[in-house]
């Protein structure tokens, strides 16, 4: 049997994002909406609202793609929930003065 990771993203109530990765994303998403963990970040922000999953068959691969979307701006992350991947890519643009693109000739 094969063997699914999932990397999601959470709407919490504050407007904020959570990223997490598991291996059922309905009973990981009632976790949060549930708060069993009084510690966690969702808790306070409930409730949560699934807002992107993507699927992994490498467990790798997943735990890179999290660890990656964990460090995005939130205007990354509404841009990759809405599917917008030249906004994306506009907002991934080095944009300080030491961008080889703002450099003289």
């Amino acid at each position: 049997m094969m063997k699914f990771y999932y990397v999601y993203m959470l709407r919490c109530r504050d407007g904020t994002f959570y990223t997490g990765i598991t291996n059922n994303v309905d009973v990981r998403v009632d976790q949060h909406n549930a708060g069993i963990k009084p510690d966690s970040y969702t808790y306070s922000r409930r409730p949560v609202t699934l807002a992107f999953v993507q699927e992994f068959m490498d467990p790798v691969q997943a735990i890179a793609f999290e660890k990656r979307l964990k460090k995005w701006s939130k205007a990354k992350k509404e841009a990759l929930i809405k599917g917008d991947f030249d906004l994306i890519q506009i907002l991934a643009e080095c944009r300080n003065g030491t961008h080889s693109k703002y450099k003289p000739d």
